[in-house]
């Protein structure tokens, strides 16, 4: 249980300081801002939580662990439930916390959900938005096995893996406001219904898709040869 709970407070802080940031403060930090917020916020867990459950905090980087045998389906299930919970009580709080403001309700400041077009940036349809939520996706999780695959890379991998996610999200927050993360997808969309729910499935299923097909990719790059 003490792996859950961490993945369920890791996954708690992610959502409500990186989602936070793009709902409270959106207009001031820009793209680079938010983008470090969810970075920061991979980086602050990482050396917290990694040494018990390894910082996954994202159902796609924990498919990607079970593809390549790193981890049992019992604990995949675990944790992905873990996640998803620790996603909605993060925006339950970041919900509570704008209704103590003046900035308006969620329907003026928004939760840092995802979408695509009209709930777009730049307007991206919703193919583009499952081709960028999938390669986005991809580098994520094929730069968290790299870097987690051996103690070489342990002092400093959730450095990496937070700078990894931070420059994912400057390409990504335009075009689709940036999943790679399912947990991160489904608790926004929950709040604000509407279109970010009817739209949530692309930024829950591309993202896996992702994950898979680094794990794939990964294996088959680090495969021994006889």
């Amino acid at each position: 249980m003490k792996k859950y709970c961490a993945e369920f407070i890791g996954t708690m802080i992610l959502v409500l300081f990186g989602c936070g940031s793009a709902a409270v403060a959106g207009s001031t930090l820009g793209t680079l801002g938010i983008a470090f917020a969810f970075g920061l916020s991979i980086v602050a867990t990482a050396y917290v939580i990694g040494g018990i459950s390894g910082c996954h905090i994202n159902p796609a980087v924990s498919l990607g662990m079970l593809l390549c045998k790193r981890m049992t389906v019992k604990d995949f299930i675990g944790y992905c439930i873990a996640q998803f919970l620790g996603g909605i009580a993060g925006i339950a709080v970041l919900y509570f916390l704008i209704r103590q403001t003046g900035l308006g309700q969620i329907v003026v400041t928004g939760l840092g959900q995802n979408g695509f077009g009209r709930a777009s940036a730049v307007r991206l349809s919703m193919g583009g938005a499952i081709v960028t939520e999938i390669i986005l996706t991809f580098v994520f999780v094929f730069t968290v096995l790299g870097v987690t695959a051996g103690e070489s890379f342990s002092k400093i991998a959730g450095i990496v893996i937070g700078l990894c996610l931070t420059f994912v999200h400057i390409m990504g927050i335009p075009l689709t406001g940036t999943s790679v993360n399912p947990a991160r997808s489904l608790a926004p969309a929950l709040f604000m219904g509407g279109t970010a729910l009817s739209q949530v499935w692309v930024f829950i299923l591309a993202p896996l898709a992702g994950a898979a097909v680094a794990a794939v990719v990964w294996m088959c790059l680090n495969k021994k040869t006889a």
